[in-house]
């Protein structure tokens, strides 16, 4: 049998033992967190704020819901969920406290205070009772967890029955030709954008490569399911740059 600290997982190209690679995570974004929302214009060209949005319109956002929205960090999925449903509530949960303490000081988060709380928590292992939530929410997050799977069975678990799963990820395009040219563009500019924009070369340079390790959509489909959801469908967002993931838990 083999013992759990021999197991390996990727962190960006590396492969590592699985039990560094949250704590080498938790350092890529304690060094990006005041600047995590300028990363997010670096690595989609602002395109993301477009993603975002369409992430919105798919998922409805209704009064008196209770979201969860996981590796949320300095609260932008939040605060468009709680404009839209403004009887609704929610809860950031992330396991770097300082892109929560990001979070907290954005405008929005001081008008949404009375409907918004920050959690520091770990996307494998919920500090939230079972059935507790009616939506959850991850954004550019899940290729970031050691163990996407257990994540992905923990958000079915805190889910009311009925409730709504929905992962906004960078993904992979379906046509070689184009995702060559991506690949490309990412391994050779992000990285630069990172140091000029944000003084931080590395970080940029292992997001970039996260998202080559990160399962093509329908695999990841496939591990949503294994999860339990039903009606699992993805839609992709730019030809397949990134990729909506959802399913409910019936």
């Amino acid at each position: 049998m083999t013992d759990d600290s021999q197991k390996t997982t990727h962190f960006g190209n590396q492969t590592i033992p699985e039990d560094e690679k949250a704590g080498r995570v938790h350092g890529v974004f304690t060094s990006v967190a005041s600047r995590y929302d300028v990363m997010n214009d670096v690595m989609s060209v602002g395109i993301h704020r477009l993603w975002k949005d369409a992430m919105m319109d798919w998922l409805a956002p209704r009064s008196g819901q209770r979201l969860l929205d996981v590796a949320g960090g300095t609260g932008d999925i939040a605060f468009r969920f709680l404009t839209r449903a403004p009887g609704a509530s929610a809860v950031v949960c992330d396991m770097t406290e300082s892109m929560l303490v990001s979070g907290r000081k954005r405008a929005e988060a001081e008008s949404m205070a009375d409907r918004l709380d920050w959690v520091v928590g770990d996307a494998m292992a919920l500090p939230f009772e079972a059935a507790s939530f009616d939506v959850y929410t991850i954004s550019f997050g899940i290729r970031n967890v050691t163990r996407p799977q257990e994540a992905l069975n923990e958000a079915f678990r805190v889910l009311k029955p009925g409730g709504r799963l929905m992962v906004l990820e960078f993904s992979q395009l379906p046509v070689p030709a184009m995702q060559w040219a991506y690949d490309r563009y990412s391994y050779n500019v992000i990285p630069r954008m990172g140091q000029a924009f944000a003084g931080d070369r590395d970080s940029y340079q292992y997001l970039v490569e996260s998202i080559r390790q990160f399962p093509d959509q329908d695999t990841f489909a496939g591990m949503v399911r294994e999860a339990g959801f039903e009606q699992v469908k993805y839609r992709n967002l730019s030809m397949g740059i990134a990729a909506l993931h959802s399913g409910w838990k019936i």
